[in-house]
């Protein structure tokens, strides 16, 4: 449909004129500038090909954000053919996909300072080589591509996929509080790096900066279960969890599960069993049966012990 303005404008001028009011003709004249700005600042707006997505994921105390598109399969040959072997892909489509760390971290076993890299990958048959390149800013490969701006790279091996995968997907499977697996699949592929975080070194800092001022019983009892369950000075952790328990004039049954745990980690059995006989009374009064049974199990293991 095509608009002829200076129609529009020709019978508005008419109409106007037919008005006595002055006032009445500044209202309608608003009205009808207003109309027509939105009539030719309409636009036509329609979905991308290939859909932008982000990703925030924390690992341990580690924030890593990701910004990608994410191109469909639509019965096309991936690896080999749309994505060339042996070349730079912008590893999605449209703009790079880029990854930001809050932390200095560890990628494929090399480090990598904390800050925003776009994510380029070289796919072969076999293996992919993925770089983190330091230029992010670029609408898919940069025009030349400079080796001096690869903060990091890692090859790693392919997996074939069972079933294929539609859309490009980016992912981090396999988390644990110091590790994430970053992966990429598409098609019948799937290639991914190891990407480590630097917890143990922030939970230290923190519990050596809250323990240089006033810990409450809380920070104890937090720094306590840190340290056993990473293997730390367990002499250490027995002091600050039964200083943190004693802060507590009714301290619950979970804490005191993990007070038991630890005095039997210290060797102080016949204390161990007190607080683990303690423990399980509390939780049957709460009623938390998964409880009732994680502390029957470390009692029975405690009767045993002579």
């Amino acid at each position: 449909m095509i608009i002829d303005l200076s129609l529009i404008l020709c019978k508005f001028e008419n109409y106007t004129k037919s008005l006595k009011s002055d006032s009445m003709k500044k209202i309608v004249t608003a009205l009808f500038v207003s109309g027509l700005i939105c009539m030719t600042e309409a636009q036509v707006k329609t979905p991308q090909a290939s859909l932008s997505a982000e990703i925030e994921q924390t690992v341990g105390l580690t924030k890593i954000e990701i910004e990608y598109s994410r191109p469909n399969k639509n019965n096309r040959e991936i690896f080999g053919d749309l994505v060339p072997y042996g070349k730079i892909w912008r590893t999605g489509a449209n703009k790079n996909t880029t990854i930001e760390f809050s932390d200095d971290v560890i990628v494929g076993g090399q480090k990598l300072a904390k800050g925003k890299y776009a994510i380029y990958t070289e796919p072969q048959a076999e293996n992919w080589t993925i770089y983190f390149y330091t230029d992010n800013e670029n609408w898919g490969n940069p025009q030349k591509w400079d080796a001096s701006k690869i903060a990091a790279k890692s090859v790693v091996k392919t997996q074939k996929l069972d079933q294929p995968v539609e859309t490009f997907t980016i992912s981090f499977d396999e988390l644990s509080s110091t590790s994430a697996m970053l992966n990429f699949s598409w098609d019948k592929t799937k290639a991914g790096v190891k990407i480590e975080v630097p917890t143990n070194d922030k939970v230290m800092a923190t519990i050596k900066n809250t323990m240089k001022g006033e810990p409450t019983a809380q920070d104890y009892i937090a720094a306590a279960n840190y340290y056993y369950s990473t293997g730390e000075d367990i002499k250490q952790a027995k002091e600050w969890i039964d200083k943190g328990i004693g802060m507590n004039p009714d301290p619950a049954y979970y804490q005191l599960y993990a007070q038991a745990q630890i005095h039997l980690a210290a060797g102080e059995f016949k204390s161990a069993k007190q607080i683990g006989e303690n423990a399980l009374a509390a939780a049957r009064a709460a009623g938390d049966d998964h409880y009732v049974r994680l502390i029957s199990d470390l009692n029975e293991k405690l009767s045993k012990v002579k």
